[in-house]
C-alpha cells in the first residue's frame, strides 16, 4: 500500500480518493473548498492545509484539477490559495505524479519535462466516464509517459478504472481524451437530434431510443442518459462548461497535428452556443435544449 497525496476532491477527484482508502492505501487530500476534504476523512483519509503539506511525505502524487491553470498552479506553485510552492518544490525525488486532469497536451508536456528535471516520474492520465464512472470505479484512462512508469501506477489504475492503457509518451494520453470528448460531444448532439424528431413527428421517442439503443447505433450515452433526456432532467454528472474546454483543446490539438476535423468544429460551436444561453452549470446532455431551440420547440 502507497502514501498518496490526492489533489483536487470536487466530483470526480472525491469518489476516486475514497476508492483508493478503500482499497488500502494511505490517502492525504488538499481541495481549495472544505467539504471535499472533510468527505475525504470521513471515508478514512486524512486532510491537509495545503499542497505543500499533502505531497511532504506522499510516495505518489494525484491531481484531478478542472483546467490548465489549476494544474501549474498546484504542480509549479505561486504562494497562493494553500500552495504553498507546489508539488514540484515539496514532493521527495522519485515520487510518481499521476495527473488526471484533461487538460491542453503542451501543458502535461511541460508538467513532465519539469518534473523529470527534479527526479519526478510523471504520468498525463485523463479519464473518461464521468461522476458515475468515477462513483464506480469504472473509468476509462488514457495514459502518456513511460512504459516503466506505466507500469508503476498500475495498482492506483486497477482501483479507480476499469480500462486503461498507455497510448503514448508524455501528453499523448490529452490527444486521446480530446479525441473521446469530441465523439461524446457529437454523440450528444446526435442524440438530442433525433429525440427533437422522433417527438416533432409525434413518434414515441421512449420506445425509439430503446429499439436504437439494441442496434448499431448503441451507446454508452444512450445506456446512461436518454432516459434523462427524454425527462429534460440536466443535473451536472460533466457540465457543459468543462466540455466547452475540452472542444477548445480539441480544436487546438487539430490545429498543432495539421489535420481537419469539421464536425468537431461544429460541436464546439453548438456546446459553445448552450454556455452562452446560461446553460454551463448543467450536464452536458443539455445539448438537447439547443436543438430544440434551433427547431423553434423549446422545452419548458
Amino acid at each position: 500500500m502507497s502514501k498518496i497525496a490526492f489533489i483536487g476532491l470536487g466530483i470526480m477527484g472525491g469518489p476516486m480518493a475514497g476508492h483508493l482508502v478503500k482499497a488500502g492505501h494511505e490517502v492525504t487530500g488538499y481541495d481549495v473548498a472544505q467539504p471535499g476534504i472533510d468527505r475525504l476523512v470521513a471515508a478514512g483519509g486524512a486532510g491537509a492545509p495545503s499542497v505543500a503539506r499533502a505531497v511532504a511525505e506522499a510516495e505518489i502524487v494525484i491531481t484531478m484539477l478542472p483546467q490548465d491553470e489549476h494544474v501549474e498552479t498546484v504542480v509549479f506553485g505561486d504562494g497562493e490559495g494553500g500552495v504553498d510552492g507546489g508539488v514540484l518544490r515539496n514532493a521527495k525525488p522519485g515520487v510518481l505524479l499521476i495527473d488526471f486532469s484533461t487538460i491542453k497536451p503542451e501543458t502535461s508536456i511541460k508538467v513532465a519535462a519539469a518534473g523529470r528535471e527534479l527526479g519526478l516520474r510523471v504520468l498525463d492520465a485523463p479519464v473518461s466516464g464521468g461522476e458515475k464512472g468515477a462513483v464506480d470505479a469504472v473509468l476509462s484512462i488514457m495514459v502518456g509517459g513511460s512504459a516503466e512508469d506505466f507500469e508503476a501506477a498500475k495498482p492506483i489504475f486497477e482501483v479507480v478504472g476499469r480500462t486503461f492503457e498507455r497510448v503514448g509518451d508524455s501528453g499523448a494520453g490529452q490527444y486521446v481524451k480530446a479525441a473521446n470528448q469530441l465523439i461524446v460531444g457529437g454523440t450528444y448532439a446526435l442524440v438530442a437530434e433525433a429525440i427533437v424528431l422522433m417527438e416533432a413527428a409525434g413518434v414515441d421517442a421512449k420506445a425509439g431510443l430503446d429499439v436504437i439503443a439494441g442496434g448499431l447505433a448503441a451507446s454508452r450515452i444512450l445506456d446512461l442518459k436518454r432516459d434523462t433526456m427524454l425527462a429534460r432532467r440536466f443535473e451536472p454528472g460533466f457540465r457543459i462548461d468543462l466540455h466547452h474546454k475540452d472542444m477548445g483543446i480539441a480544436s487546438a490539438a487539430a490545429r498543432s497535428a495539421e489535420v481537419s476535423l469539421p464536425m468537431t468544429a461544429l460541436v464546439a460551436q453548438l456546446i459553445a452556443a448552450a454556455r452562452a444561453r446560461g446553460y454551463g452549470s448543467l450536464d452536458h446532455s443539455a445539448l438537447l435544449k439547443i436543438v430544440e431551440d434551433l427547431s423553434g420547440r423549446t422545452s419548458a
